[in-house]
């Protein structure tokens, strides 16, 4: 059994037990969460597509941590111009372990 769910602007392929980080969801660590956009559910070979989502299915799952991936340097720079322009960003975000996958 898998299921598609969307989170932070982004799609995941999922499936019970599986660790993932996502976009970060202000909740503390070890609270569950339910996640209700499921745009495709799988199970016993039978695929249900949602119209956006697929009614009455949720994702249950917990906050393992919050922290920062690594830094992403960023560099501009123009020819002959002298002009160089240094950035870096750290984006945030939480992992999650699923727990049960939920149908309607």
């Amino acid at each position: 059994m898998y299921a598609v769910i969307k989170t932070g602007g982004k799609q995941y392929r999922i499936t019970t037990g599986q660790k993932i980080k996502i976009e970060q969801i202000p909740a503390d660590i070890g609270q569950e969460i339910v996640i209700d956009q499921v745009l495709l559910l799988e199970s016993d070979e039978k695929v249900t597509i949602g119209t956006p989502t697929v009614l009455g299915a949720t994702v249950k799952a917990t906050i393992l941590a919050q922290g920062k991936h690594d830094k992403i340097k960023i560099f501009k720079i123009r020819r002959r111009k002298h002009y160089q322009k240094h950035q870096g960003h750290r984006q945030k975000y939480s992992e999650i372990i699923i727990k049960e996958i939920c149908t309607n």
